[in-house]
């Protein structure tokens, strides 16, 4: 059965997003644990907004510090992080779309390094302890 171009580009994505995923550790194969908040109204113990045009101004040059380059929290709290943006954004192990809002509770420690478009450095590290 042949595979045409848009599948084998859907399949090379699903493939890249699973690499990305696994390399999001600190090599001692820890994996991300997560809890549904389920209190979508609650406060967030850490929020962040990424605003309208950060893409524009990423591809313009501009240098944005959006998130910290590091994140210390601790099991049972609250990452929010609202995309305004007209484009999505990685932030660590998380990918936030367009117009979306992420809520994250973790619910075991551990360190995760990942990729981070809206911070000068390009990455953040996530790190969650008891």
């Amino acid at each position: 059965m042949m595979i045409g171009p848009g599948l084998r580009r859907v399949v090379l994505v699903l493939v890249g997003l699973s690499l990305l995923v696994a390399a999001c550790g600190d090599g001692d194969n820890e994996t991300l644990e997560l809890a549904d908040d389920g209190a979508v109204d609650a406060p967030a113990d850490y929020a962040f907004v990424i605003p309208l045009g950060a893409g524009e101004a990423l591809d313009a040059g501009t240098p944005l510090e959006i998130l910290p380059a590091r994140l210390d929290t601790k099991v049972g709290e609250v990452i929010q992080i609202v995309n305004e943006d007209e484009r999505g954004h990685l932030v660590g192990p998380f990918f936030v779309g367009a117009h979306e809002t992420l809520r994250q509770k973790f619910s075991a420690p551990g360190e995760f390094e990942g990729v981070c478009t809206v911070h000068p450095s390009g990455q953040i590290v996530v790190a969650v302890s008891q």
